[in-house]
């Protein structure tokens, strides 16, 4: 019962969470402000929570670390998805650009965002050493490893690239994708990742207290989804529907009435015209 639950609940929570930074990155822009200031204090609580469950040994621990992970990470990818920590290169890849020249200019665009994860890492790891509960802590890792392993594959080429996951301002990252048929670089990841998942279903089950086992088992799920997400990539399956309610928001924004711009350009006018208007350009 303990396996079922924990399983339902991580995969409820991984739809979920997906769908609704989806749902906020989706909407104008003007609302970003906001959307990662309350995003932040949640963050922030989130930290603390993965501190004070550190040493919280029981399911109820594992279920509320794994949680707090997870809001950590989320504060990440909607500060990268806003384009508020990305990096110091904001344009199009030059066509110009190949080999290490070009993976240079890609790692150029998420560097700050990467690196905000790193630091972030390292203190979830010191604030909760030598404390017997890390579920927390590895949700976040976990995360990590299955995000680089997933760009790392769109840089090297698939056939689906996701795009319609990307904002319009962020549209420029496209130009760093490659759309190929498979990379030397899937077989590998897609190896190690379900290795990674065999070993903490193992771990699960050989688990005795209830923080292990519930623990490793949101953690096995976690990663198994990884391996899902891979498969997404090279597969014709329409992984965006699972997320159609989190990308509606793209319609509401488009649907949106654009800001008039005043024409400043002089019109003459004539002098006894009736209900002649000025000119709007939207923006």
């Amino acid at each position: 019962m303990d396996y079922a639950l924990a399983i339902l609940f991580a995969l409820f929570v991984w739809w979920f969470s997906t769908g609704a930074v989806l749902y906020v990155i989706g909407m104008p822009r003007s609302t970003f402000g906001l959307s990662m200031l309350g995003m932040t204090v949640v963050s922030a609580m989130a930290v603390v929570g993965i501190w004070h469950t550190s040493d919280d040994v029981t399911a109820a621990g594992a279920y509320a670390a794994f949680t707090c992970g997870l809001l950590v990470w989320a504060w990440h990818e909607m500060s990268m998805l806003t384009g508020l920590v990305t990096g110091p290169r904001t344009t199009a890849c030059p066509e110009s650009l190949r080999g290490w020249r070009r993976f240079i200019a890609a790692a150029e665009t998420l560097i700050y965002h990467e690196l905000a994860i790193l630091l972030t890492a390292i203190g979830l790891v010191a604030l909760t050493w030598g404390e017997p509960n890390k579920i927390g802590v590895l949700t976040f890792v976990v995360l990590w490893i299955a995000r680089i392993s997933s760009k790392l594959n769109v840089y090297f080429g698939v056939p689906n690239l996701t795009e319609e996951f990307l904002p319009t301002h962020l549209r420029y990252l496209k130009s760093y994708f490659r759309r190929r048929p498979m990379n030397l670089f899937f077989p590998f990841a897609v190896t190690a990742t379900t290795v990674v998942t065999v070993n903490l279903i193992y771990a699960a089950a050989e688990s005795v207290g209830p923080m292990d086992v519930v623990g490793y088992t949101l953690l096995a799920t976690l990663m198994a989804l990884a391996v899902l997400e891979h498969w997404f990539l090279v597969l014709p399956l329409p992984a965006a529907s699972l997320w159609s309610w989190g990308l509606a928001s793209r319609e509401l924004e488009a649907e949106a009435p654009a800001a008039p711009q005043r024409n400043d350009t002089p019109k003459k006018m004539p002098r006894f015209e009736a209900g002649a208007t000025s000119v709007l350009e939207s923006v």
